[in-house]
């Protein structure tokens, strides 16, 4: 398993809420969508969230989130048993509720400092564990949705690719608290994040992806 990554900063103040849908509609090799940061991606804590729906199970891999730089996946989001990895080959792995077809909302924290990685989903905390203290995740990669790219930007699967869908993506440089990702989950206003804006990110769609904008 390769490393990858998500995040955050406080910059004003916006209702967080989904107004565009990622769908992936089957298993394919070429299917995925490019997202933009609004700053280059070297870390030294985040705070990664976004809401998902799959009808995938068994023990196939989904993969959730991935940001790939030359060398390494910096941080990788897994499905199944959610997993996070930052370029290294074991993750912080949480044994959480399987994802379905009704929308799940995910964050993942980590921080540097301490390793201090912790999973919210729907609001509720997982706990804390130590994981990839003192690493930091380095810019010059690319953020996609939908593949494990093995190489920069390529190297797909079918069989690791998501099939589902995806929105409300929004990254931080820090890590938030408990209550305002709790706050998130029930739709109130947050800080606006400073990595990944889901309501301004652009987004290049590859393969049979689908963007779709909601209401």
């Amino acid at each position: 398993m390769k490393s990858m990554f998500f995040v955050l900063i406080g910059m004003g103040v916006t209702n967080i809420r989904p107004n565009r849908s990622l769908i992936f509609p089957s298993e394919t090799d070429n299917s995925y969508v490019e997202l933009t940061p609004k700053r280059p991606l070297n870390l030294q804590a985040f705070t990664l969230c976004m809401r998902v729906a799959t009808e995938l199970s068994g023990n196939r891999e989904i993969i959730l989130f991935a940001y790939r730089t030359t060398n390494a996946d910096e941080p990788e989001l897994c499905g199944g048993r959610l997993s996070l990895y930052l370029s290294a080959s074991s993750g912080a792995t949480f044994q959480v509720p399987d994802l379905g077809a009704l929308q799940s909302h995910l964050c993942f924290t980590w921080d540097s400092g301490s390793g201090a990685t912790a999973l919210f989903m729907n609001g509720k905390k997982s706990l804390t564990k130590i994981y990839r203290k003192n690493h930091n995740v380095s810019s010059g990669g690319k953020t996609i949705l939908g593949q494990d790219p093995d190489s920069l930007l390529g190297d797909f699967e079918a069989d690791q690719s998501f099939v589902g869908e995806i929105n409300d993506v929004n990254m931080w440089s820090s890590v938030l608290s408990d209550r305002t990702i709790q706050d998130m989950f029930s739709g109130m206003r947050v800080p606006r994040p400073d990595v990944l804006d889901w309501k301004t990110t652009q987004l290049q769609k590859h393969g049979g992806a689908e963007i779709l904008t909601t209401e």
